[in-house]
């Protein structure tokens, strides 16, 4: 039996490759290279999505149709199972997040068309959601804009 891999590339020419393994309900794997990039450890639960990337944690709940929570400082919500749109982040100073699944593969984009990054995986058995929620996660690890909290 193959193993079912999540795989793909965030941002592009100079982004970076994104690679999980799915086995069962875990999802494990790295954004980026092995000097800069970060480890993945996501659990799908009854209620939504746990885990951490790097040293921060994760944490998503299906709440009225809606996957809402955390990736570390940043709020994200997540709506739809084949065609995903959302937000990471703060009103003015966030990312929107559209993305659409066609078979086992997820076109889309995190931000502006201009300062935002598109990203493309190959989800394996995975949903849409699924796919979504790790290249937010991979984009929340590795582009330096997102893990930065806003002081008010």
């Amino acid at each position: 039996m193959s193993e079912d891999l999540i795989k793909g590339r965030l941002g592009g020419a100079d982004g970076y490759n994104v690679r999980c393994t799915i086995d069962g309900d875990r999802i494990s794997g790295r954004a980026g290279g092995k000097l800069h990039g970060k480890d993945i450890e996501l659990e799908i639960t009854e209620r939504g999505v746990q885990g951490t990337v790097g040293s921060e944690p994760v944490r998503v709940e299906l709440e009225e149709g809606e996957l809402r929570g955390n990736v570390g400082s940043q709020k994200l919500v997540l709506r739809g199972v084949d065609r995903v749109t959302g937000f990471l982040g703060e009103p003015i100073v966030g990312w929107n997040v559209v993305a659409q699944q066609q078979g086992e593969r997820l076109q889309g984009q995190l931000g502006s068309t201009v300062l935002g990054r598109p990203f493309e995986l190959d989800l394996g058995s995975a949903p849409g959601w699924v796919g979504t929620l790790v290249a937010v996660v991979a984009f929340y690890a590795l582009e330096p804009r997102a893990s930065v909290s806003v002081s008010r």
